[in-house]
């Protein structure tokens, strides 16, 4: 399928996964000895092995929201989505993407002032609705987790196969494995690191590419020469349903509905998703919101300025000699897989670009893979574990429950995508119909914490309702429209659009009808299963006397003479107090109010101000504003390196965190 772009040999594959991959994993092992050598959080705990602590400052936060969002679909299907449609994929991608992560704030709220203690979220479920609506996102929620893991390595595997050789399903089985070696031994704080490595390096890359296209590049190397380029790809190969076929045109009846299709999966995969659930439970009380907002607007500047880049680039470059399938546009199926941007890379910087790009691709894959490991982690150890097998447990069985769960996970995913692959499905299908399978419930469940009239016979039929009818009317429409159900009906972006609408809405729909209709709320809103979401379990609190004692105990005695007794040893100061106090009303309600102004800003720019004149005017970039979108689009991107890479520095160690910082790495180096 794709012959023409393998212009590395099976070993640079095997190379950068393993390789690479392993080196980063030593790396990740160090830092978490140093970590449990010299500081106060014990990765031998299962409140620091799964939340952090619950103290990550918000710089790491924002970091690590956009690293878990920048999926390997994230560049490639935001590329794809720019080389089908034009202009208007960029920027529909980064603005629906963002408004899922910015609306999430509000729920990361919540979880703060409502349910401080939670680890996961069918914790606050079953705390809230009891043991059958528990059920019902736990296995949403797993489901979630399943299908945005496989569309990381999924993706990725993909790729690296198809400029390399490597064998795919080698390569489905080395990412998951590479990842979980260090996601075992250093838990959610190694990923917070771990993204933040990463995102450094994906940037550099980013960056790289973009200026290659936009200034340095002997074949397009200017903002100008790009639109006379897509100007030309234009009339050789028009867009079906654009204005006049164009690539410089926002008008895209084609791009309007796979924004809707991204999102419905977006709320899905962000709302569901236990990864994102767990970075608002790791961060601190008053710095949570801040840091989705600060996340939010930093991403979009990923896939807006990539894609703009890469599949903008890809249009204009595919009439060009140096370009891999020369003299053919790239095939359906190429498309399908995401190689528009390696095709690009590849144009541009040849086999240089297809090593750039492949450590880009690695690095995204492996930070959100490494998200997703904790996550599932987190779900069976606390939601199936604790709660169904043994709920009288202590912290390092804990530990170890959550060890088992990332390498039996690992096995499953890396078994999934080889189904996945050998029945011939793409990461663009996998995408499309993603919240046709879960769309359902994602609203439902941020309601649960939003709204106080959110009935437990809503929070269980709801997602169910959802599914049922989604995937009916997803069929028939593949069946009327396209005359059959196979994977490349049912992949179609319209037949997919219908389900995931269907599934989503008829799942929001129900969930405020039943709960007017059936108000009533399970009892155990006042059961032992509630203090489970307002204190920390599992974690031994020192007995000061006991403390005493021991200290007495350990005092060396010269003689049996009286002497003066030694001063009191104070004791040692527990990690996280319990219970653990929610946030104060005064911070709930600014944060609330922070949260939904950010919200309500965006949305009426980004989302209804910018998008709607142009798609309605059927306004055809000019040279001109074309240059400005670009130049805006590499800006973006240089202010999501202050907020990813530079940002986390500076919180982390300001002013005399600094110092002590600089004095806690001179004596580990000592």
């Amino acid at each position: 399928m794709a012959n023409e772009l393998r212009v590395l040999p099976p070993g640079a594959g095997y190379g950068i996964v393993i390789g690479i991959g392993g080196i980063f994993a030593l790396f990740m092992l160090g830092i978490s000895w140093l970590q449990n050598r010299y500081t106060r959080f014990s990765t031998h705990r299962a409140e620091e092995f799964n939340t952090a602590s619950r103290s990550v400052k918000p710089g790491l936060i924002s970091a690590g929201i956009v690293s878990s969002w920048t999926w390997s679909a994230t560049l490639l299907t935001s590329s794809t989505f720019a080389y089908s449609y034009g202009v208007c994929g960029p920027m529909w991608y980064g603005a629906i993407g963002t408004l899922q992560i910015l609306l999430f704030a509000l729920i990361a709220v919540k979880i703060k002032a409502n349910a401080p203690g939670a680890h996961t979220m069918p914790e606050i479920v079953l705390a809230r609705h009891g043991k059958i609506a528990h059920l019902t996102y736990l296995y949403n929620g797993l489901a979630t987790n399943l299908l945005v893991s496989a569309c990381l390595v999924l993706g990725g595997a993909q790729v690296v196969a198809a400029l390399t050789g490597m064998n795919v399903y080698a390569a489905d089985f080395l990412i998951p494995a590479v990842v979980a070696a260090y996601v075992i031994v250093g838990g959610l704080r190694a990923t917070f690191i771990a993204d933040y490595t990463h995102t450094v390096i994906l940037f550099i890359a980013i960056l790289v590419f973009g200026f290659s296209v936009s200034a340095t590049s002997d074949l397009i190397g200017s903002p100008a020469k790009l639109y006379e380029l897509l100007q030309e790809a234009s009339e050789n190969m028009p867009i079906d349903r654009n204005t006049d076929g164009s690539f410089l045109a926002f008008r895209s009846v084609g791009g309007l509905i796979f924004a809707v299709d991204i999102f419905v999966s977006g709320f899905s995969t962000v709302w569901l998703d236990q990864a994102y659930w767990q970075r608002a439970i790791a961060s601190r009380p008053e710095s949570s919101v801040k840091a989705y907002m600060l996340g939010g607007i930093a991403w979009y500047g990923i896939p807006f300025g990539f894609a703009t880049a890469m599949g903008l680039g890809c249009a204009a470059l595919t009439n060009n000699p140096s370009f891999p399938t020369y003299p053919n546009p790239l095939s359906a199926e190429q498309v399908a897989a995401g190689l528009s941007a390696p095709a690009t890379a590849i144009t541009l910087l040849g086999k240089g670009g297809a090593v750039l790009m492949l450590i880009l691709l690695f690095m995204a894959v492996t930070s959100s893979t490494s998200a997703e490991l904790i996550a599932v982690s987190s779900l069976l150890t606390f939601d199936v574990y604790k709660t169904y097998i043994r709920p009288d447990t202590d912290s390092a069985t804990l530990v170890r429950v959550s060890h088992w769960g990332i390498v039996i996970y690992a096995i499953i995913l890396a078994a999934f995508c080889c189904i996945l692959n050998a029945a011939g499905l793409s990461l663009t299908w996998l995408l499309t119909v993603l919240g046709v399978i879960v769309g359902g419930a994602a609203i439902p469940v941020g309601l649960i914490l939003l709204w106080d009239r959110m009935s437990t016979v809503a929070a269980i039929a709801a997602p169910w309702i959802g599914f049922i009818l989604g995937v009916i009317v997803w069929f028939i429409t593949s069946w009327k429209r396209s005359g059959g159900i196979t994977v490349a009906t049912t992949g179609d972006a319209t037949n997919a659009v219908a389900g995931n609408l269907a599934s989503f809405g008829i799942g929001t729909i129900s969930a405020v009808v039943l709960s007017l209709l059936f108000p009533g709320k399970h009892p155990s809103r006042h059961t032992p299963d509630t203090k489970r979401t307002t204190s920390i379990t599992g974690i031994p609190i020192p007995d000061p006397r006991t403390a005493d004692t021991i200290t007495k105990e350990k005092q060396p005695t010269a003689s049996t003479t009286p002497t003066q007794p030694d001063p009191p040893q104070p004791a040692p100061e527990p990690l996280i107090p319990e219970p653990i106090e929610p946030m104060s009303p005064t911070l709930v309600r600014d944060a609330e109010r922070i949260a939904w102004t950010a919200n309500i800003i965006f949305i009426t720019v980004a989302v209804i101000l910018v998008p709607s004149p142009l798609f309605g005017t059927r306004y055809v970039y000019t040279k001109e504003f074309f240059t400005g979108w670009v130049v805006v689009s590499l800006i973006w991107v240089w202010f999501s390196v202050g907020v990813c890479v530079v940002y986390p520095v500076v919180s982390h160690f300001p002013y005399g965190e600094g110092l002590r910082g600089k004095l806690l790495m001179v004596r580990c180096i000592g």
